[in-house]
């Protein structure tokens, strides 16, 4: 006899597990706890199976005749409707692991444990974020070229073309790790080289007029902000290393008596160990911060917290609060002031010059060479430099300036 919801409903559980009949082999579990399963008793090869329809009431009598139906169809043509079951949960795994969101986030889950910087993984996320609506549940092997154009040219019409070109890039990236772990036939990424609007080469402004450089270390010196924002911004000419490098030193890198700072590579761009010889001055200045960061991790440590270093905006801000537009100077330009003047004196070898600023070397023989022939060429030259920074400083009288931008 066959079933009815209302019937079904009736039912109480009982102190043991009990059956309720349908037709075409359907049958409904009633167990003691008082829940309902739907169950196919079928035949296949010679041996009685039975096949798992769902819970009532998450699926009704209706939608489990549907199920019933569709399974016999399956057992009429000799297949098995749960292997076929199994092997749709499997393809709808494979499926949900091959997306595009999937692919990158294991991509940028894999480089983070390699040693990607945070701040380089929150970009890698933030790119991805920008592609998810268009692209992000789209298996990663299906995607075509134009698809992926169109997701670009929807953040190029914006006008944000370098953001466009950093997606493209990104994009590539992903696509190749696909390839390489046979998710992808191919990187398509690279049938788009060309298709976007080519940004313009923005370099990092600086000053390397050699008065402007005198007044730019007066108007530091006047400055009347934070202390620990202070010493990063007399300390920055000197050693002229890459901002980020900068605000995250770590007084264990330092070692003030032998005058050497080792910036591991983990923090580099290149990803080689970067030696930094420290001039009396740049020892100076680190000494007297030491009276009031050295017992924390950073030497320049966030206004918010110690536990964390300074924020990447505050260089930058205090060049802004001095009067210095974005068109004039920014953290970064302290390496051009320093690579224009020290290679127009003339007195240093482009080599030594070069391994100062921690520039990459494709060749890792003569890279190896360098780090260890031009020691000694750079220590003399990092303190010639602050002594030639003094120099300027003292072209006029130290004031505080505060120009509008």
């Amino acid at each position: 006899m066959a079933l009815s919801d209302a019937a079904i409903r009736a039912t109480k559980p009982g102190a043991a597990q009990f059956k309720l009949y349908d037709e075409g082999g359907l049958f409904l579990i009633v167990r003691p706890s008082g829940g309902k399963l739907w169950r196919l008793k079928y035949r296949h090869m010679g041996k009685e199976q039975a096949l798992s329809l769902g819970q009532y009431p998450d699926v009704g009598l209706k939608q489990a005749r549907e199920r019933r139906d569709e399974a016999r169809k399956i057992i009429a043509n000799g297949g098995n409707p749960a292997f076929e079951k199994k092997r749709a949960a499997v393809a709808a795994s494979v499926s949900a692991s091959n997306t595009f969101s999937t692919v990158a986030n294991e991509l940028i889950d894999k480089r983070e444990r390699e040693g990607l910087k945070d701040i380089t993984t929150g970009k890698a996320r933030w790119l991805l974020s920008l592609l998810e609506a268009q692209l992000g549940e789209r298996p990663v092997g299906e995607i075509e070229p134009y698809e992926l154009l169109a997701a670009l040219k929807k953040v190029e019409s914006s006008g944000r073309l370098e953001t466009a070109k950093r997606l493209l890039a990104f994009s590539s990236r992903v696509f190749r790790y696909a390839v390489a772990t046979a998710r992808a036939k191919r990187d398509i990424a690279a049938d788009l080289q060309g298709a976007l609007t080519a940004p313009k080469v923005k370099h990092h402004a600086a000053i390397i007029d050699p008065k402007g450089v005198g007044a730019l270390l007066r108007a530091i010196d006047g400055f009347d902000g934070q202390p620990v924002t202070l010493w990063a911004l007399k300390l920055a000419p000197h050693v002229f290393v890459r901002p980020g490098e900068l605000r995250q030193a770590e007084w264990t890198e330092i070692d003030l008596e032998a005058a050497v700072w080792r910036i591991p590579a983990s923090r580099m761009k290149m990803k080689r160990e970067h030696v930094v010889p420290l001039s009396t001055q740049a020892v100076a200045i680190l000494t007297e911060a030491r009276g009031l960061t050295g017992a924390g991790r950073f030497v320049f440590p966030g206004q918010r917290t110690p536990r964390r270093p300074m924020s990447e905006n505050t260089l930058n801000a205090a060049l802004r609060r001095l009067g210095y537009g974005t068109d004039e100077m920014t953290s970064h330009g302290f390496r051009s002031t320093a690579s224009t003047l020290l290679n127009e004196s003339g007195k240093w070898s482009v080599d030594a010059i070069e391994r100062a600023l921690a520039h990459g070397d494709t060749d890792g023989v003569r890279a190896a060479y360098h780090r260890g022939a031009h020691w000694a060429e750079r220590v003399k030259m990092a303190q010639w430099w602050s002594d030639h920074l003094d120099g300027l400083r003292k072209g006029g009288t130290v004031v505080p300036i505060k120009r509008t931008a």
